[in-house]
């Protein structure tokens, strides 16, 4: 599925290139030219792969974080206090994480609820990172960075698969 777009992007560029044209003009027509053949890279099957493997990866990762925060996990505990959270914070943040991994592996329901639980991880690595640069410094941020690829690779395959979401979510407003 991959070899084709793949031959068609050497081909591109052997073209172009003797042709001594830039490198953006090369991928605007590459592009362009992609998008009005509606070649399909990846498929239903290959989406939904991608969409639970990342899904489950980010929950697995969620869900031990909002557990150990929950059991009062010294590790845990620790770090997040270096960080200058209070400790009431970490209970409330443990129970919408391990609410959040809930909702996200319920399939193909409350999809607006899992919108709201995206925004709601995004929003938490992001703190994470930036607490933990401000504080631990680069290194410490790791973790973070790699959380924010697992989250970028389920939201994206969630959006692929259920692209009906902005109409139904115009509809559903009322003013």
């Amino acid at each position: 599925m991959i070899a084709a777009p793949l031959v068609q992007l050497i081909l591109f560029f052997v073209r172009f290139r003797a042709k001594q044209l830039d490198w953006w003009r090369f991928l605007l027509q590459f592009c362009v030219i992609n998008h009005n053949k509606n070649l399909q890279i990846m498929t239903r099957k290959t989406t939904t792969i991608i969409y639970w493997t990342a899904t489950v990866l980010i929950s697995l990762w969620f869900g031990a974080s909002g557990f150990f925060e929950l059991t009062g996990n010294p590790i845990v505990w620790g770090i997040t206090q270096q960080l200058g959270y209070p400790s009431h914070f970490i209970y409330i943040l443990g129970v919408a994480k391990l609410s959040g991994v809930l909702t996200l592996l319920i399939p193909g329901k409350v999809l607006r609820l899992k919108e709201w639980v995206y925004a709601g991880i995004f929003f938490d690595i992001t703190f994470a990172f930036l607490s933990k640069l401000a504080v631990l410094g680069f290194p410490a941020t790791i973790d973070a960075i790699i959380a924010y690829g697992i989250l970028a690779a389920s939201y994206i395959t969630f959006r692929k698969l259920y692209p009906g979401l902005n109409g139904q979510f115009s509809q559903d407003t009322v003013l």
